[in-house]
């Protein structure tokens, strides 16, 4: 066995990723899921002693089981207010009504057991984000990680109150500003929260035009509130449908949706420079608007790369701070690779600093799950490493415009 990242002391709580049956007399049997104790390391630090709930005790491979989170300090999560322990997505959602923007609780996931979901209300919904573990440490994105459970939760002032293990609620307090737990800095998952506005292409100086409802900014505090935004982002969207609820038809339309806005960016000589399923929000009637823009230049200005998303940005613009219209295509390919993953972080199992040395050696993502191959090739054209070899949006969208006609994506 291998593939071990560190070796925990005796006494540590671990949750089986895998089912394990044993091939000897001395191993513990266990099935995915299974909560486990390591007892001690063995002579090989790639197997523990451990005992199941029951109390037997025997072998186990390291890279079979995951450590549980969510101690700190000795304290347990058993004891946290907002700690609801392992009930179904319908229950969290009976505890958290009547709906109150911010509320929130966390519970332990039934289909990934041993992993936790933060469940928050946002206008007359509740969206569940899945707490992701790596290297010892927790996020929800990927891009921003926490020590534990208490700190994730505490240092978020968009969460209002947690919902009371006793039924009711404990003690709700005001809420300043709702923002989106997977997005950026100036996104929001609820735009009609409070204090959050719009602002719309008049603010970026560009021209009116029929893709005016495509293009918003999200920043606080406006007292402006635009009423059609209500659905939160795309990322949150994707994750909290999937695909048992958004059909192939429906992905192509937020494709084109965000390509037709970009298009427009493009033919008014703008950059976003922060494309992303996080930064685009789904209306009440289902139309993907491309928000946030933060970064949001005239193509002839140049960008600090301090604070630049790696995994959504172009190679050339992370290498030489050259942005173009063609390193928002780069962009957009990603973000095509997170609509068809439903909400999936790029370049999985892949540690973040190894994502752009193997991007420049051309290394692409292989298609999601169900992609279909034209959809995939129109991902590996927008990562062309020389963009002067990208598509413009204008093609992009005469692309996915025919494939749309023709019914390609079915």
């Amino acid at each position: 066995m291998s593939g071990m990242q560190a070796v925990w002391p005796s006494g540590t709580e671990c949750i089986a990723k895998y089912n394990f049956h044993g091939t000897a007399e001395q191993d513990l049997p266990f099935s995915k899921g299974d909560v486990l104790t390591i007892v001690a390391v063995t002579k090989d630090p790639n197997w523990y002693k451990a005992k199941n709930k029951v109390g037997r005790e025997g072998i186990i491979p390291a890279n079979y089981v995951q450590k549980r989170e969510g101690v700190k300090a000795g304290i347990k999560l058993s004891l946290m207010p907002w700690f609801h322990g392992k009930i179904t997505r319908e229950q969290a959602e009976r505890l958290l009504y009547p709906p109150e923007t911010g509320l929130f609780l966390v519970r332990e996931s039934t289909n990934y057991p041993g992993d936790y979901t933060l469940c928050v209300s946002c206008e007359g919904k509740v969206e569940h984000y899945r707490i992701i573990y790596s290297s010892s440490k927790l996020s929800i994105d990927e891009e921003v990680y926490f020590e534990n459970l208490m700190q994730l939760v505490e240092v978020r002032p968009q969460l209002a109150s947690p919902s009371s293990p006793r039924g009711g609620h404990a003690g709700t307090s005001e809420l300043v500003g709702l923002r989106s737990l997977g997005g950026g800095a100036r996104s929001s998952s609820c735009a009609d929260a409070p204090g959050w506005g719009c602002w719309g292409q008049r603010d970026l100086g560009l021209p009116p035009s029929p893709s005016v409802a495509c293009c918003c900014h999200l920043l606080g505090p406006q007292t402006h509130i635009s009423p059609s935004l209500v659905q939160g982002s795309l990322v949150d969207y994707l994750r909290s449908r999937g695909r048992s609820v958004l059909g192939a038809d429906c992905l192509l339309k937020f494709s084109l949706d965000v390509c037709e806005a970009m298009e427009y960016l493009e033919a008014n000589n703008f950059v976003h420079r922060d494309l992303a399923a996080r930064n685009v929000l789904v209306s009440e009637d289902n139309i993907a608007k491309v928000s946030d823009f933060g970064l949001t230049k005239e193509a002839s200005s140049t960008q600090d790369t301090g604070k630049l998303p790696v995994k959504w940005t172009a190679p050339e613009a992370l290498r030489e701070k050259k942005f173009s219209t063609k390193s928002d295509v780069w962009s957009f390919g990603i973000l095509l690779w997170e609509i068809y993953s439903f909400g999936r972080v790029p370049y999985p199992r892949i540690p973040l600093k190894d994502v752009v040395p193997r991007v420049e050696k051309g290394y692409k993502m292989d298609a999601p799950d169900g992609c279909p191959a034209v959809v995939y090739e129109v991902m590996k054209k927008c990562w062309t490493l020389d963009p002067g070899h990208r598509p413009s949006f204008h093609q992009l969208r005469e692309q996915l415009v025919h494939i749309k006609e023709k019914e390609l994506y079915l």
